[in-house]
């Protein structure tokens, strides 16, 4: 009696079950009706209405593919954004190294899915594509997103275990000189000398692309900033330039009247003369003499 009443419940939440998954399926069939999506053939109820004409049922259906071919572009777009945050930026390769080692077994996955959407994935929204197109393009899609969901979860998870502890000491040593290598508040000399040492510590440890080394040193040359330049102005080849300004002639000396000897002239000429004193014959007392103006 116990064994038939736990088989009698069993069979009841089983039929439960199938009512819950039979309701969610009606439920995203009608979603997806309303967001323009194909629908299976077999939840959508008969056309029958004999005024339908085939032109009428085609331009719905291309409406439909055109649609769907741009919802797909944008996805297969942002996953491959995502991907490229992890191939360009050095900081994310340090922090998550597996993203970017094609070893790795989800990698791997990934970068297959990819290259099969890449191959799959239509010129423009507007080409016609057959329906088995159409949906081999879908699924690549969805593969091509789930395989990398799977492998960034994996890789934020396991980041740099799989190094030894002399390498993880490498790997946190170049991450600190990255730091000092785009920092504005550091001299010139200090990034210069960081972006070096940075190079040197990930030689042998993981592959950076050629883009994401561009990437790099184009953060380094904005972070130093233009080096100022100071104009050199050429007399010759400047008419413009202004002409030094030509030494001011010095002074005659002034010719003194009593033993007719000249000496410098150090007064300006704006200035009254002071008066100079005579020469005598060395017996009586020298008298003062007042210069004629020059005429």
């Amino acid at each position: 009696m116990i064994g038939r009443r736990w088989e009698m419940g069993a069979r009841r939440r089983h039929q439960r079950r199938l009512e819950v998954l039979h309701a969610k399926a009606e439920l995203k069939s009608a979603q997806a009706a309303a967001r323009g999506k194909a629908v299976p053939a077999a939840s959508l109820p008969a056309f029958t209405a004999p005024t339908a004409t085939v032109g009428a049922a085609d331009a719905p259906a291309r409406e439909t593919q055109a649609t769907q071919l741009e919802r797909l572009f944008a996805t297969h777009d942002a996953v491959t954004a995502r991907w490229l945050e992890y191939e360009l930026d050095v900081a994310k390769i340090i922090a998550f190294p597996a993203m970017s080692d094609g070893r790795q077994p989800l990698t791997a996955a990934f970068l297959r899915a990819k290259r099969v959407a890449d191959g799959l994935r239509p010129a423009t929204a507007k080409a016609k594509l057959t329906k088995e197109q159409l949906a081999e393009y879908r699924n690549a899609v969805a593969d091509f997103e789930v395989a990398f969901d799977v492998a960034e979860r994996d890789a934020r998870r396991i980041r740099d275990s799989g190094f030894t502890e002399v390498e993880r000491k490498r790997l946190d040593t170049a991450k600190k000189l990255l730091t000092v290598a785009i920092d504005e508040a550091a001299t010139p000399a200090e990034r210069q000398l960081a972006y070096r040492r940075v190079r040197e510590e990930l030689n042998g440890l993981i592959s950076i692309s050629d883009e994401a080394i561009e990437v790099l040193e184009n953060k380094v040359m904005l972070e130093l900033g233009p080096t100022p330049v100071t104009p050199v102005v050429d007399a010759a080849t400047a008419p413009h330039a202004e002409a030094p300004a030509s030494p001011q002639p010095a002074p005659e000396p002034e010719p003194l009247p009593a033993s007719g000897q000249t000496r410098p002239s150090t007064t300006p000429p704006s200035a009254a003369p002071w008066p100079v004193p005579a020469r005598g014959n060395g017996d009586a007392q020298g008298r003062v003499i007042h210069p004629k103006p020059q005429r």
